[in-house]
């Protein structure tokens, strides 16, 4: 039964199925809100927000196409030999590059002025969409380092 399962499963290929998993949800990442502009009224505790997806700004646009990349990466590392996957180090590097530097230019909310006259407040916000992009992003990163430098266990081992 054991031979058969060796038969079967692919040894060495976690890490390619990992790049690939995390390489799709960067490029789901990229298309959700990076940071926005919300307008809160103090007395009702209700407001209005403005939402900037991450493909609305030239660097989001920059993350998902490493997205893409790296998804191709992992792929390959699937497909072919899993070392092939260790190559989402650079789509991950360029997609951690373009996140930070979206927020560092101010490239999601041109005006940053928050203004709170007590009953409006008016202030920017990064969204969930920017840190998720940023998490997955230096997760391809580790993966593709991780994929190089393990190496496979023998098969008598378990």
């Amino acid at each position: 039964m054991a031979e058969d399962l060796q038969l079967v499963r692919r040894p060495g290929r976690g890490y390619p199925l990992a790049v690939t998993v995390v390489a799709a949800l960067l490029v789901f990442c990229a298309i959700l809100p990076w940071a926005g502009v919300e307008a809160r009224i103090g007395v009702l505790g209700a407001g209005v927000s403005g939402d900037v997806r991450g493909i609305d700004d030239g660097l989001g646009v920059y993350a998902l196409l490493a997205g893409l990349a790296a998804l191709a990466c992992g792929l390959a590392g699937l497909l072919a030999h899993p070392r092939l996957a260790a190559l989402a180090v650079l789509p991950g590097g360029l997609a951690v590059a373009a996140t930070l530097m979206f927020q560092l230019q101010g490239g999601g909310v041109r005006d940053r002025i928050s203004v709170d006259l007590g009953l409006l407040s008016v202030s920017p916000v990064i969204r969930a969409g920017w840190f998720a992009t940023l998490a997955c992003a230096l997760a391809l990163v580790v993966l593709g380092v991780l994929a190089l430098v393990r190496r496979a266990r023998p098969a008598g081992r378990s």
